[in-house]
This record gives C-alpha cells, structure tokens and sequence, in this order.
C-alpha cells in the first residue's frame, strides 16, 4: 500500500496493492497494524451506505465527538471531498478531492476537522466508513454542499440530495462554537 499526503494536511489518499488475474482482483482493505503504523486508527463503528446516481451526501462532520474516518468505495465510483472546517487553519475553507471506485481501490482518511460528502458518479455506489467515535446525533453539522466560497467542483451539476443537506447552512453562518478549533 501506497500513502500520499493530499494539498490538505493531513488528509490521506490511501492506495492499497491489488492483485488482478483473470478471475477479478483481490485487495486488502484493513489490516490494523499496518494501518497504525501510519496513525490510522483505532476504529470503533462501520458504516456503509448505497447511492444511486448524482446523489451528493454531505458535507458532514461532528462537532464535539469529532469522526475521523477511512472511506473507500466497495461498488461503483464516487467523488470524494474533504474539507477543512477548523477555526483557526491555514487551510480553513480549502477542499481536496479525489476519485474512490472498486476498481481502483483507493481510499481517503478524512481527519477530525474536515467536513465530508461525496457524489456517486456510477448508476450505484456501495460506499464503506470506518469511524474513530461513534456517531452522535446532537454533534452532527453540516456545510452547505455548494458553498460559494468554498467552491467544491462537483462533477454533477443538479444532484440529488437530502432534505438537511439541500437546507444546511454556509460555513460562513455556522456559529464558531460550532465548528471545531485548530
């Protein structure tokens, strides 16, 4: 496996060995002291959700009981998004994205302090999370998706989107004591 360091500090796109023949491919997804080795981890909640085509899920975090997560697409391909939400951050506001597909395997670790979301850009994903903390309603937030000044390229123009997602706020008006420190 393969680790590089994106344009945002600490979030990671994590590119695991596969092994292809004409049968399909096999790949390691987890493998905890390897991953620890890199200081990712521990894990203590799974989760995996199934999207149709342009459907955008995000930006989330929590905030307190902050998630740190390792995502991967287990079917199809989604465009993934990181971005730093901490008070205080050089990189305050700034995104980094990369591409997640079954096929190339590659996996990004979303650090606490960074909003997340991503849009399916196959006719189906099976996205997988592994989270540091365990989900908290009262602590979830969310950043508007489509934040002027943010300015995520999305690769879809009109996605399709949950209620809370298409009302969230503008990072702009989220109120500070809301938003983590740096």
């Amino acid at each position: 496996m393969t680790i590089e360091e994106l344009s945002l500090p600490g979030v990671l796109l994590i590119k695991p060995r596969i092994f292809r023949d004409e049968r399909g491919h096999f790949l390691e997804t987890w493998r905890a002291s390897r991953y620890e080795d890199a200081g990712i981890g521990p894990f203590v909640q799974d989760n995996v959700s199934v999207s149709k085509k342009d459907v955008l899920r995000g930006l989330h975090l929590q905030h307190p009981h902050a998630q740190v997560k390792l995502v991967s697409a287990l079917r199809g391909r989604v465009f993934d998004v990181a971005v730093d939400v901490r008070l205080g951050s050089p990189t305050f506001g700034r995104w980094v994205g990369a591409e997640l597909s079954d096929e190339n395997g590659h996996q990004l670790f979303v650090p606490a302090g960074f909003a997340h979301g991503f849009v399916t850009l196959s006719d189906e994903a099976v996205f997988a999370y592994k989270c540091t903390t365990y989900y908290e309603p009262a602590a979830e937030r969310s950043v508007r998706w489509d934040d002027p000044v943010i300015a995520v390229a999305w690769p879809c123009v009109t996605p399709r989107l949950a209620p809370k997602d298409a009302i969230a706020p503008l990072l702009a008006d989220i109120p500070r004591e809301q938003l983590p420190l740096f």
